[in-house]
Formats: C-alpha cells, sequence, structure tokens
C-alpha cells in the first residue's frame, strides 16, 4: 500500500495490529510493552493537545528529546495535523539550540526533562517565535505545559470533535513538509534539510523492496531519532512493516539491552561494530591457544562460505559440515552476545571499515553497510543479503537513480531528494542541479554489477565514525586566534573524536 502522508501510515499500522507490542521502554529492571491500540489512542491524543494551543499545519514543532516512547508519539502527532517535525539532538549546546529555534521560527517546543529546560532558560529572551514549551516529565506551570496537561487537553476535544485527526489528514500529501532536520555545513552554521512526508515514505518504500522487515521483528533503537538515519530506518521503516521497536536505555547499556530485549534487527554506526569487534579480539587475548585457533579458523571458514554465497554457489558436503560445527563451536556464542535473535546489522552514518564488515558476516552475523545523507532522506544504496561486496555500500535501491560525474562526484535523482534547505536559496542550488540530480560532496564510482564505492570526500567536512557531522574551519578559526597558536588544523575523518595539530607561535 502507498500512503499520502506519515501519519495515514501510523494510523493505519495501528489500526492493522492493534493488540501487538509496537513499542517497549524500561522503566526500573523491566522492559514494558504499549500495543498500537495505545499508540495510536495517545498519538492522536496528543496531536488533539496540540491543535488546541494553536498548532496549525505547516507550523514548525520543536522536538528536544533523548529517544523514548514520547519522542515517537510527539512525532507522530506533529505529523498527523500536518505540522513538521524539528528534532534538536539533545546534546547541543544552548547558542546551537538557540539558532535552530530561531531560523526555524518553530512555535512550540516539546522537551524530555529538566536538564534540557536549563538550557532553554539560558537563551529564552532571545527565542523570537516560540510561544509554548510542553515538558515530557514533570508538572506544568505559568509559562510551562505538561505532557499530561496536553494529551488530557486533546483527550476531550477528541470526545467532541472524534473526526478531527482523520480531517486533518485528509488534507496531508506526500509533497507537505514533514520535518526540518538541520546538518552542519561547510561554514559550520547548521543548514535546514527539508523533508517531505513523499522523501521518507519513498525510501522507506525502496528499502522495505531490498530489506525483509516485516511484523515479527524487533529493533533495538540507541541511535539519536534527531539523526535521519534511525528517523527512517528504526523509526519509520519498522513502523511501516508492523515491527516492534524496543528503545535502549543509553548508548552505554545497549550491551545489556540487546540481552533483554533480544531483538532481530538493528541499525547503528560504524563505532558500535568497531567496539563489538576490538571486544571480542579483547576476550581471545585471555582465551587457551586452542580456543583462538578454532575462533580464526571459523572466521577463515565463514569468509569462505561468504564467497561461496555471494557468488551463488550452494553450501554443501564438507564444507557444510565444517560449517555446522564453527556455529555450534564460535558463531553461536557471538549471536548469543547481541541477544541471540539477531538476523540483520544495518550500518550507516559513516564509512565501515571493510575488515568489520568481512568478521560480522564470517562469524553468522549479517552486517549491511548503506550510503546516504540527510539530504537524501537518507539511505540512496545498501548491500543486499545475499550479494554483499566488501568495500562497497551496495547497489542503489528502488526509487533512486545514481550517476558518476565528471570529476567522480557521486549524483543522485528521484522522490527521496529533499525540497531544499530551509531559508536558503542558494545553497539549494549549489546542492541541486537544473535537472534535479542532488550533488552529494563525496566522490566514488559504480562497479559493473552497479554496486556503488565512495573512494574519497569532495568536501572538507569531517565524518567521526560515530558520524557526526564536524566543520573543521570554524574550530580552526578559533584556534588561531590564540597568541600562542602560529597554524592549526582539525582532523578527525573516521576516528572516534577529533583533534588538532597545531604549529605554536613561540
Amino acid at each position: 500500500m502507498q500512503y499520502s502522508s506519515l501519519g495515514e501510515m501510523f494510523k493505519t499500522v495501528c489500526e492493522k495490529f492493534p493488540e501487538k507490542t509496537g513499542m517497549m521502554y524500561k522503566s526500573g529492571e523491566m522492559y514494558h510493552s504499549i500495543s498500537f491500540k495505545e499508540l495510536k489512542s495517545k498519538a492522536h491524543n496528543f496531536a488533539a493537545g496540540l491543535k488546541s494551543i494553536g498548532v496549525e499545519k505547516g507550523d514548525r514543532v520543536l522536538l528536544l528529546s533523548e529517544n523514548r516512547v514520547e519522542w515517537a508519539l510527539a512525532d507522530y502527532a506533529i505529523l498527523s495535523i500536518g505540522a513538521c517535525t524539528v528534532p534538536i539532538y539533545p546534546t547541543l549546546l544552548p547558542s546551537h539550540i538557540e539558532f535552530i529555534i530561531n531560523n526555524s521560527e518553530g512555535k512550540v517546543l516539546i522537551l524530555s526533562r529538566e536538564h534540557q529546560l536549563q538550557k532553554i532558560k539560558e537563551i529564552q529572551g532571545k527565542l523570537k517565535h516560540l510561544k509554548k514549551i510542553i515538558l515530557m516529565e514533570g508538572e506544568g506551570g505559568d509559562d510551562l505545559l505538561s505532557w499530561q496537561q496536553i494529551a488530557e487537553t486533546g483527550e476531550k476535544l477528541l470526545q467532541k470533535e472524534p473526526e478531527l485527526i482523520e480531517e486533518s489528514l485528509q488534507g496531508i500529501k506526500r509533497d507537505n513538509l514533514a520535518s526540518i532536520i538541520y546538518t552542519s555545513g561547510t561554514t559550520g552554521l547548521p543548514k535546514g534539510v527539508m523533508l517531505t512526508h513523499g522523501n521518507f515514505l519513498s525510501n522507506v518504500e525502496g528499502s522495505r523492496q531490498v530489506i525483509s522487515v516485516d511484523e515479527n521483528d524487533t529493533f533495538l533503537s540507541f541511535l539519536p531519532l534527531s539523526h535521519v538515519f534511525e528517523r527512517m530506518a528504526g523509526h519509520y521503516l519498522a513502523l511501516h512493516a508492523g515491527a516492534t521497536i524496543a528503545y535502549a536505555e543509553s548508548i552505554d547499556t545497549v550491551a545489556d539491552n540487546l540481552k533483554e530485549v533480544r531483538p532481530t534487527i538493528m541499525t547503528s554506526v560504524p563505532r558500535f561494530f568497531d567496539k563489538v569487534y576490538a571486544k571480542v579480539l579483547d576476550s581471545l587475548e585471555e582465551s587457551s591457544s586452542l580456543k583462538r585457533k578454532i575462533f580464526f579458523w571459523a572466521i577463515e571458514l565463514g569468509k569462505k562460505v561468504n564467497l561461496y554465497k555471494h557468488n551463488g554457489y550452494a553450501i554443501n558436503g564438507l564444507l557444510k559440515i565444517k560449517h555446522n560445527l564453527a556455529d555450534k563451536l564460535v558463531y553461536s556464542k557471538l549471536k548469543e552476545n547481541v541477544g541471540g535473535k539477531i538476523r540483520l546489522f544495518v550500518s550507516g552514518g559513516a564509512p565501515l571499515s571493510r575488515e568489520i564488515g568481512e568478521f560480522f558476516n564470517s562469524a553468522g552475523l549479517v552486517l549491511l553497510e548503506g550510503y546516504g545523507l540527510t539530504e537524501s532522506s537518507p539511505v540512496i544504496a545498501v548491500n543486499l543479503v545475499d550479494k554483499i561486496k566488501f568495500g562497497s555500500v551496495g547497489p542503489p535501491i528502488p526509487n533512486v537513480e545514481v550517476k558518476i560525474a565528471e570529476d567522480g562526484e557521486i549524483l543522485t535523482r528521484g522522490p527521496h531528494v529533499m525540497q531544499g534547505y530551509y531559508k536558503d536559496e542558494e545553497a539549494t542550488k549549489d546542492a541541486i542541479d537544473s535537472e534535479k540530480w542532488l550533488h552529494t560532496g563525496d566522490i566514488g564510482y559504480l562497479d559493473k554489477d552497479g554496486f556503488l564505492f565512495i573512494t574519497d570526500r569532495k568536501k572538507n567536512i569531517i565524518v567521526t565514525s560515530g558520524g557526526k557531522n564536524v566543520a573543521p574551519q570554524p574550530i580552526e578559526n578559533l584556534l588561531i586566534t590564540s597568541p600562542y597558536v602560529e597554524q592549526a588544523v582539525v582532523i578527525g575523518d573516521k576516528r572516534k573524536y577529533c583533534s588538532a595539530l597545531v604549529v605554536p607561535n613561540m
């Protein structure tokens, strides 16, 4: 089914699987479940509550929160009344938050807890368009509304006007704005990427044609929902399939939450897979010589099996017997460390090391590397379960065109490409040419099988191994303002963190 909007998708899926667990969250020592029926009721009550305080179609509503059920509910509530979600990273400093609120002209801000509220209090006098603040946790006040207040007001409104949300949904089309996501630019000032309902939906639809996901799957969500990768894959795509989404407590508890939730699918950035790999190698250092030999034998055998499988050869005879033995001795134990039920990892947001990709897939943990940008909603290409080329990011997904420009730059075109940068026509013209091709800023090539390889970055933006975009120039300019610094250059691409090489002024 092709939906007209993300709100329609949410409503339809919730009504298709009313009693099934839609989301899970941890409170105390246990994970608790919320059915799709409850999710729809909570989101629609909140949506009606937003309408009651004056939120209209096209209004920007800001969302400043860590990953949690309320983040997802707020997003679907905003989208269901035709408003636009503007996510803000919960780790941002007040000055960056101020820019996003003012640039987006957001009317309403929804934030998670007191810690985030304190940031807003520092800048409240500078926020030109903000009218209302809603707090997910805690009581409301004169200048502050609580989540509960909005939900209760909305529930009463829906009792009087039961068709309110349905009427709103009927007025939302695929080309209507769904979200403005702020991403770093070369100047250091964030640019607001305008993504429509159709942008996200086309990306979900294309991705589902190449990645098998259904209502029996469980996702563990821990990447920030303010990042477009998690937003599309771990939020919209998961819901589109009727899968269950479980929220990790934090990035520090992912290892424990994997064992508690036992997900079947998880999306992450390369840094997570780097850590898992390092932990496995560390544990081997404490193992006997025999165990180490068995482990590396199993990994080498896995590489051979992958080579056969990805080239269309059957795994049988002695090779199959050896592979079953390796699974019993090695692969099954590695799978238990990530919950025991995982059938698919997807890596995005930054380049994945070929060594890491080969290791995971050789150990029976399917890891698919993909590629995309915020500006492309985000997925452009992804490897296939039955055809992985290590070092590549896979073929373009359905609905997505890719070509290589004369200078080697990767260009993409299709319904996944953004509307443009918010209030920045010049930057939009630089990014999208007259033939509607989005210029990615990355250099690469397509091989004879149509698999895309990324070889270099055209721009100077640094992408850390955690997937964070960093503009080095403003930092360098700030460093050289010191009387003790002659020259400075910031490095950090594919690294855990950024560093600066400094020439001192002696």
